[in-house]
């Protein structure tokens, strides 16, 4: 096992019945953790990227079976911020020293691409990076919102298994959600694709083929999380995903695509409170902090009992695996090198919503 590891490292490479082995046998967890720790470093250095995540809307036309904002969920109170709205956080983030602003969504098609893209276009006079995560839209649309300035995209395929994703997503098309990334690519995103690790009825060949996707893909980021069930959909009786596959799942990634940027998930450390550490120390890279109105976080939940990020406990924390926290926007390859940042976020106060907050909506944005 330790040579396929070593070959992974020098080569990038290896077979779907080599990933298979890899994930099958815990004993070489440390050395395949501390191998793709030392991939990072020699590709993306000790500073960890901070994004700042603004969730916009938890309106949504899907109806994924493990999200708690899927569109048949009736207990959970809608939202939609408007465009001052998401500016006014957006500008918060920037003065509190982030240099990539992430707008996240479900798929609410009231943000039409032309709308978005008047967003984008004020959030980019900032000298910020822009990554969008609003699902699946047309070649048209993904083009208007890169001719606006968007930098990144971030679509999960979560499984690359047919039959799988078919039952967790119904009325849609894993065909659909690979086009759309590599419509993505071909439009000049750095675009990000990932895994829940931890579906009913995942195997661990479908795991090792959605890593050979990403290398396929040549995906830029990727994101592994954990599955963690919520009481509001239809996997509410299955267990929790494998923490430690999952990161396992996170360091192959890491040994195939060495210069990538890959997230220490927020459901990591949900699960375990060294979840997000044991991450860094994988192969992870990036953290993104919730900079979202605290009284539209608690409607925004995929999942029950997410963790916040505090920055200074974060700064700590970072300092004892010889981590610091990156000024850069943290492009794949090519970090730029502008920006500084300057101080805490939580320093800055909370910010309060500038319209109401329950809002009720009938269309689900369909």
């Amino acid at each position: 096992m330790q040579k396929l590891i070593d070959k992974a490292k020098i080569e990038h490479t290896l077979s779907k019945s080599e990933i298979i082995a890899i994930l099958k046998d815990n004993s070489i967890n440390d050395y395949l953790f501390k191998t793709a720790d030392e991939i990072r470093k020699n590709y993306t250095g000790d500073e960890v990227y901070l994004r700042a995540l603004i969730e916009f809307s938890n309106i949504c036309r899907c109806d994924c079976k493990y999200c708690g904002i899927r569109r048949d969920n009736k207990n959970v109170s809608r939202y939609r911020l408007e465009k001052d709205e998401i500016l006014k956080l957006a500008d918060f983030a920037v003065q509190s020293g982030y240099k990539t602003i992430v707008l996240q969504s479900g798929e609410d098609m009231f943000f039409s691409a032309e709308y978005l893209a008047e967003i984008i276009k004020e959030i980019k006079q900032n000298d910020v990076a822009v990554t969008l995560s609003i699902g699946e839209r047309t070649f048209e649309e993904y083009k208007i919102l890169k001719d606006a300035g968007a930098d990144r995209f971030l679509l999960r395929i979560e499984t690359t298994d047919e039959n799988l994703y078919g039952q967790m997503h119904p009325q849609m098309s894993l065909a659909n959600r690979k086009q759309c990334l590599f419509n993505l690519k071909k439009l000049g995103y750095e675009t990000g694709t990932g895994s829940l690790v931890g579906l009913p009825g995942q195997t661990l060949e479908s795991l090792a083929d959605d890593i050979l996707f990403y290398k396929e893909l040549d995906a830029d980021m990727i994101g592994i999380g954990p599955l963690i069930v919520h009481p509001e959909t239809p996997l509410k009786d299955e267990k929790n995903g494998d923490l430690i596959l999952a990161i396992k799942v996170l360091a192959l990634t890491r040994l195939l695509l060495p210069d990538i940027n890959i997230p220490a998930t927020t459901a990591m450390e949900t699960l375990h409170r060294e979840g997000r550490i044991w991450a860094l120390k994988a192969g992870a890279n990036v953290i993104m902090p919730n900079v979202t109105f605290e009284n539209c976080k608690k409607n925004y939940e995929i999942y029950p009992n997410k963790v916040s990020v505090d920055y200074e406990s974060l700064k700590t924390d970072l300092a004892k695996i010889g981590r610091t926290i990156s000024s850069k926007k943290g492009f794949r390859g090519n970090p730029d090198n502008s920006g500084r940042f300057n101080s805490s976020p939580a320093g800055r106060g909370k910010l309060t919503r500038c319209k109401n907050t329950e809002k009720e909506y009938d269309s689900f944005g369909s």
